[in-house]
C-alpha cells in the first residue's frame, strides 16, 4: 500500500512512536510524494528533498506547536505541512484556494512564522522566543537557516542578539553547500572548513568528560572553559564563529541519519541558552536529476518523473536577457554583471562561464549588492544588477541613498516583474514600480517584447547616466498583432487615433489590451491603446497625445498607489485635462497565490474584464 505511514500522520504526535526503521520508511514516502506532487503543481523540490530527514526529527523531538519552529525562506516546507495535518491536502499546494508553498500562519497553527525572502528565521524566531520568556513559557523556539541564508546581513544582526539569549533558543542550520547556485565568498568556505574538522564535537565532549573524572578541579575547570572567552579555551576547543557569538555548537550532523539527528536535537533540547546545530544534508537528496543538478529543481514547473525533463521550454525573457548582455559585453569591457545567487534563475550562467572576470555572485544580499555596483559605478564600469522584483524590495535604502542620490549609473534587470502566480504573495512583483516611481535619478522601462527588452537594455546602457530599471515578466513573450509597427522606445499608438476612448498600458498587458480591442472593434466600437515602453519618465508627447481623448482608462500590473497610472493623471491634469480618466491597477492589498491568468482575471487586468470595461463606461 502505497504511503502507508504517511496516510496515518494527523499530526506530529503520530511520529512519536515510530521505530527507526519505520521513520526511514516514512521519509521515503515523503520524498515520493514530493517528487510526484511538484512534478504536476511546480514548486521547490531540491530544498524539500534535502529536509525530509531533518523535519521528521524536528518534530519527534520537539513538541509542536508548543515549541516553535521558524523557517528560512519557508521553500523547504512540504515535509513539515505533510506531518502537521495537511498530507491529504498537499496536493492542492501552489494551487488557487489550495495550500501555500511557504509557511503561512493562517493556514496552520504549526506555522509560526510567514516567509518568503531569506535570512529572516533567526530574528524572526528570537523575537517568538523573547515574548515566550516575558510570558513565563519554557517552550523551544528553532530557527532553520540554510547556509545560503548565511550570505544575508540580517542573519548576522540575528545571531549577534540571540548569543545574549538565556532561555530555550536553538539554530538548526541546514548545510546543503548550496542556496539556489553555489554559495560564495567567506561563510561558504568557512562552513567547509568546519566540515572537514569531524573530530570537532567529539574531541571537545571527551575534554569535558575527562575533567569531570579529576577529582576536586575537574569540574570547575571544565565550566569555567566553556564559560571562557581567553585564548586558553580556543586552544582546547579550536571555537567556532558560532561559539565566540554565544551559541553551544553541535556538529556537524548527518542530516540524513536518523538517529544522528535524534542523538544531536536531544542534546540542543537539553542545553539552556543558545544553540546552533550544524546539520549537513544533500539537496535534492533521493531523485538523482535533482541531485545532480539541483539549482535546476531547485523552483521548477511542471516535469516529467521518469526523465527529469520539464514538460515546458520555451524561451523566456530572463534567457534572452542573459544572452543580450553578452552580446554588448563582449564589445564593452566596462559591463559586470551582479547577482544576488540567482545567476541560473535570472539568465546570467553563460555570463559567469565567458566573462568570469565581470561577474560578480555577492550571495543573498541584495541591499549589498546595489551599493557594491554603486562602487562598481563610481570608477567607470556599468553594472548591471539582475534581481527578482520581489527581492529588489530589499535594497530600496540603497538605490534610494547610494545610487540615485549620487547619480551613479548602474543598471537594474528587473525579472519577475508583476504577477508570478503560484509563489503567491511573498514573489508577487508588483510593487518595484511604485517603489522606483518614488526615487529621482531613476528611469523605468517596462518593455512587452523580446526586441523591445533588448533594446531597452541597450538604451539604459548606453543612453542614459544615473539609476536605470529595465522590468520584464516571468515566462515568455506575448503575442503580437501583424500590423504593430513600433515607432520609439518611449510609447507607441495602436488602433484608431480618431477614437473617443483610449487603453494606456504598460508590460505584458499589452497583449490582453489588443485582445480587447479586437472584441471592441467586432462589436463596432472604437478604441485606441497606448502602449508605454519608457514609464518613468513619461514622454511628453504621449501625454499630449492622451489629452485628445475624452475617456481615458490606465490598466496597470502594479500597486494602484504611486504607480504610473497614478502619474500619467497628475501630468494630463497639469496640462489641463478635462475628461474622464480611470485608473484599474491593484488596489491596497497582497496577492494570494493562483495562476497568472486566474490574478489577472481577479483584478479585472484581463483581456474580457478590459472589453467590458472599456464598452461600459
Amino acid at each position: 500500500m502505497p504511503n502507508e505511514i504517511l496516510s496515518t500522520i494527523k499530526s506530529p504526535q503520530d511520529i512519536k512512536a515510530l521505530s527507526e526503521q519505520e521513520l526511514n520508511t516514512l521519509c521515503e514516502e515523503i520524498r515520493k510524494k514530493i517528487i510526484d506532487t511538484v512534478s504536476v503543481n511546480g514548486g521547490h523540490l531540491s530544498p524539500n528533498l534535502g529536509v525530509v530527514e531533518l523535519t521528521v526529527m524536528l518534530h519527534y523531538v520537539f513538541n509542536c506547536p508548543l515549541d516553535s519552529i521558524v523557517w528560512d525562506v519557508g521553500h523547504q516546507c512540504y515535509t513539515h505541512k505533510m506531518l502537521t495535518g495537511r498530507y491529504e491536502s498537499i496536493g492542492t499546494i501552489r494551487t488557487e484556494g489550495g495550500l501555500s508553498g511557504f509557511p503561512k500562519r493562517s493556514e496552520s497553527e504549526y506555522d509560526a512564522f510567514n516567509v518568503g525572502h531569506s535570512s529572516t528565521s533567526i530574528s524572526a524566531a528570537l523575537g517568538i522566543a523573547q515574548a515566550k520568556l516575558l510570558q513565563n513559557d519554557d517552550s523551544h523556539t528553532i530557527a532553520v537557516i540554510g547556509d545560503g541564508s548565511l550570505t544575508g546581513g540580517l542573519a548576522y544582526e540575528g545571531l549577534n542578539n540571540a548569543g545574549r539569549f538565556k532561555k530555550n533558543f536553538i539554530v538548526i542550520l541546514n548545510d546543503n553547500k548550496m542556496s539556489i547556485s553555489k554559495n560564495v565568498g567567506a561563510i561558504a568556505k568557512y562552513l567547509t572548513s568546519i566540515r572537514v574538522r569531524p573530530t570537532y564535537l567529539r574531541i571537545k565532549n571527551a575534554v569535558e568528560k575527562g575533567l569531570t573524572h579529576i577529582p576536586l578541579l575537574g569540574s570547575p575547570i571544565a565550566k569555567l572553559l566553556k564559560s571562557s572567552k581567553s585564548g586558553v579555551r580556543h586552544m582546547v576547543y579550536k571555537d567556532t564563529l558560532f561559539d565566540q557569538l554565544g551559541f553551544r555548537y553541535y556538529g556537524p550532523v548527518d542530516g540524513h541519519d536518523i538517529e544522528a539527528l535524534r542523538n544531536a536535537l536531544s542534546a540542543a533540547k537539553a542545553t539552556k541558552g543558545p544553540v546552533l546545530v550544524h546539520v549537513v544534508t544533500k539537496k535534492g537528496k533521493g531523485y538523482q536529476y535533482a541531485e545532480s543538478d539541483s539549482a535546476s529543481f531547485h523552483g521548477i514547473g511542471q516535469f516529467d518523473v521518469d526523465t527529469g525533463e520539464p514538460i515546458s521550454s520555451r524561451k523566456d525573457f530572463s534567457t534572452v536577457f542573459g544572452e543580450g548582455l553578452c552580446r554588448i559585453a563582449e564589445s564593452d569591457n566596462r559591463i559586470c554583471a551582479v547577482t544576488a545567487a540567482m545567476r541560473t534563475g535570472t539568465g546570467l550562467l553563460d555570463f559567469s562561464r565567458i566573462y568570469k572576470d565581470r561577474f560578480f555572485d555577492v550571495g543573498i544580499a541584495e541591499e549589498h549588492a546595489v551599493t557594491f555596483s554603486c562602487g562598481l559605478a563610481t570608477k567607470g564600469m556599468i553594472p548591471v544588477f539582475a534581481v527578482y522584483s520581489t527581492f529588489l524590495q530589499r535594497g530600496y535604502d540603497q538605490l534610494l541613498h547610494d545610487a540615485a542620490m549620487q547619480k551613479l549609473h548602474m543598471v537594474v534587470a528587473v525579472d519577475r516583474a508583476g504577477i508570478v502566480g503560484e509563489d503567491g504573495e511573498t514573489h508577487q512583483g508588483v510593487f518595484d514600480v511604485s517603489m522606483l516611481n518614488s526615487i529621482p535619478n531613476t528611469t523605468i522601462f517596462s518593455p512587452c517584447y523580446f526586441d523591445e527588452m533588448k533594446q531597452s537594455l541597450n538604451t539604459a546602457i548606453y543612453g542614459c547616466d544615473s539609476l536605470v530599471a529595465v522590468r520584464y515578466p516571468r515566462g515568455g513573450e506575448i503575442a503580437r498583432p501583424d500590423d504593430m509597427q513600433s515607432s520609439s522606445m518611449n510609447y507607441d499608438i495602436y488602433g484608431d487615433r480618431n477614437a473617443d476612448k483610449l487603453l494606456i498600458t504598460y508590460g505584458r498587458l499589452f497583449a490582453n489590451a489588443v485582445e480587447a480591442y479586437e472584441k471592441l472593434k467586432a462589436d463596432g466600437e472604437s478604441i485606441c491603446v497606448l502602449k508605454l515602453c519608457k514609464i518613468k519618465p513619461i514622454d511628453k508627447n504621449a501625454i499630449e497625445f492622451a489629452k485628445g481623448f475624452s475617456r481615458i482608462h490606465f490598466f496597470e500590473e502594479g500597486i494602484l498607489a504611486g504607480g504610473i497610472g497614478e502619474t500619467f493623471d497628475y501630468e494630463l491634469t497639469k496640462i489641463g485635462y478635462s475628461g474622464m480618466y480611470k485608473v484599474i491597477a491593484i488596489e491596497d492589498k497582497f496577492i494570494p497565490h493562483a495562476s497568472v491568468k486566474s490574478s489577472l482575471r481577479y483584478n479585472k487586468l484581463d483581456a474580457m474584464s478590459m472589453y467590458d470595461i472599456m464598452k461600459n463606461d
